[in-house]
């Protein structure tokens, strides 16, 4: 129990923007050097971090690209070509559109469209997405990476990749749309373990019973009881 609260310590107190390693030692003074990384930056594993505040799109496309369909792109490539040819001052102003992020699809040779579709039929068509949802009357794009167990997983250019509830979701998905490649089906990658290990379920499954205890409890007795 105390190594495992010393390297609980250690990892809290790592820097958030590194990985670190460090030293944890044992009751029986055994030593053991692990590789840890902050939740923070282990959520950017996968998702690529936008660098200015109006470039979720191309951050957006370029982790839709390396991540979901193995067709590595940084960020300053995508924000670099599709600025030159798009609306310098409206992007400026309001950010990339999906206009910007198709274009720049097809330069790579990927077909993809804006349809007004539920999500399960996202999830049984087993397709990455590029959406725009409003949280609090901030517009941001973010990709659907997985859906299941009532969860979706997204990769928030802003906050890395995360699941939320289906509700939540929903309630700031206020379009319906969700932009899809539909050439390179067999190339997508959708519910990826790699990218739920950094939102995993709570194990519900493996919890107690609590109603179940009592038959194992033992009573307590009182003075004259044998």
């Amino acid at each position: 129990m105390r190594s495992g609260l010393l390297l609980l310590a250690l990892f809290v107190a790592a820097p958030a923007a590194q990985t670190a390693n460090v030293e944890v030692q044992s009751s029986q003074g055994t030593s053991y050097h692990l590789r840890v990384t902050s939740l923070k930056e282990a959520r950017f594993r996968n998702t690529i971090r936008q660098k200015y505040d109006f470039s979720c799109g191309s951050a957006a496309v370029a982790t839709l690209l390396t991540y979901q369909y193995g067709d590595p792109v940084d960020e300053q490539s995508a924000f670099d070509v599709m600025y030159a040819h798009g609306d310098r001052a409206k992007i400026a102003k309001e950010g990339f559109s999906l206009l910007d992020i198709k274009r720049f699809l097809a330069s790579r040779g990927f077909e993809a469209d804006g349809f007004e579709l539920p999500l399960d039929k996202l999830g049984e068509q087993g397709l990455p997405a590029i959406v725009l949802i409003d949280e609090r009357g901030y517009h941001h794009f973010v990709v659907v990476k997985g859906m299941k167990g009532g969860r979706v997983l997204v990769g928030d250019p802003a906050t890395g990749t995360h699941s939320m509830s289906r509700g939540r979701f929903e309630a700031m998905w206020k379009s319906r749309l969700v932009f899809v490649i539909h050439n390179e089906r067999e190339r997508a990658i959708f519910n990826s373990p790699r990218d739920w290990a950094v939102a995993p379920a709570a194990p519900l499954s493996d919890g107690i019973e609590r109603n179940g205890l009592a038959p194992i409890v033992m009573p307590k007795r009182g003075p004259g009881d044998i």
